[in-house]
């Protein structure tokens, strides 16, 4: 029987999930598990990054893991994890901050930017990359989903392996990259010119999972567009174009095919037909998730489970790590 290729997707556990964070990974995970063996990481340890409530930080990954499931992954048939409850992540990321250097770290354009919005950066923010790099290689993923922000890690995360493969023993598989197509960047509603995020303190930019129909399409009118009043997708109209690339990403439709089904229309039809579409496509989301979270003893009994299969592949892989390194290990 021939085994299928991993794959590895992480998400930090803090603020909401948004429609970016939908359309750019979530949506994307039935595709995934047709033709992958799949780990789906709840980055906890990432999140330390920056100070974090211990209250809300435990909540919001059994939120994450609730919305995991909810989304439709097969728990039996792949793997969701928190990161932490894995110990070789922390082990294999000291490993490889010993081969990545300064000089690839200082050139993180990530760690760049938030030093340079006056965050004061810990080791940990700087080697960030390194933990990413061992989330990846622990489980041989040979494909890994990046958003736009997050391809310069995975590129250090293929030197890194290639320079152990080459310089000990080839222990690592090469991961390569998977970029969605459509909507790899929604934009925020408010200001198109950046993207939605869950760290954004206004809440009126951002379409979040959770949010009751009432309040999507509240905020879905009162999105930036232009004056113009009819369906585009030009890089001058960044507002409207925004809508239209989550309207296609929401529907499975070409943006072509959403322009040419709005011709003659104006914002307002648009605007109300893109809220509908939001609200049924989270709709069943919501209801299992909020039946999952009410089940503490489900969600317990899946922990244990994916954390022992998790631990189980990380660890050969630390194991044939440390041998390749010659360090001594107990019979």
């Amino acid at each position: 029987m021939q085994h299928k290729p991993s794959l590895l997707t992480g998400i930090q556990p803090t603020g909401e999930l948004h429609l970016g964070s939908y359309l750019g990974t979530i949506a994307q995970w039935q595709d995934y598990t047709k033709d992958h063996s799949c780990f789906f990481c709840i980055a906890d340890l990432h999140a330390l990054t920056t100070k974090q409530d211990p209250t809300e930080l435990h909540n919001k990954s059994l939120d994450m893991l609730a919305m995991y499931i909810a989304s439709g992954v097969d728990t039996e048939e792949h793997t969701v994890f928190i990161q932490s409850q894995v110990g070789a992540h922390a082990e294999l990321s000291w490993i490889l901050s010993c081969l990545a250097t300064t000089g690839e770290l200082n050139r993180m354009t990530q760690f760049k930017d938030k030093t340079g919005k006056g965050i004061v950066p810990s080791l940990g923010l700087y080697s960030y990359p390194c933990l990413m790099a061992a989330d990846i290689l622990l489980y041989q993923a040979k494909k890994v989903p990046v958003g736009e922000d997050q391809k310069q890690h995975l590129e250090l995360t293929r030197d890194l392996a290639e320079r152990f493969n080459k310089g000990y023993k080839p222990i690592f598989t090469i991961p390569d990259p998977v970029i969605p197509k459509v909507a790899a960047r929604v934009m925020s509603l408010q200001d198109p010119l950046k993207k939605m995020s869950k760290s954004d303190p206004n809440t009126q930019n951002s379409i979040f999972l959770l949010d009751p129909p009432e309040k999507i399409t509240k905020k879905i009118k009162r999105a930036v567009t232009d004056s113009q009043n009819h369906i585009a997708f030009t890089s001058d109209r960044p507002g409207i174009s925004n809508l239209v690339q989550i309207y296609a990403a929401m529907s499975d439709t070409p943006i072509s095919k959403v322009i040419e089904s709005f011709q003659g229309q104006g914002y307002g039809v648009f605007k109300q037909s893109l809220a509908d579409l939001i609200i049924t496509k989270l709709e069943p989301i919501q209801q299992t998730y909020t039946e999952l979270r009410q089940d503490k003893e489900y969600l317990q009994e899946i922990m244990q489970k994916s954390s022992a299969k998790a631990r189980s592949v990380a660890q050969k892989t630390l194991e044939q790590t440390y041998h390749a390194l010659g360090l001594v290990r107990v019979q």
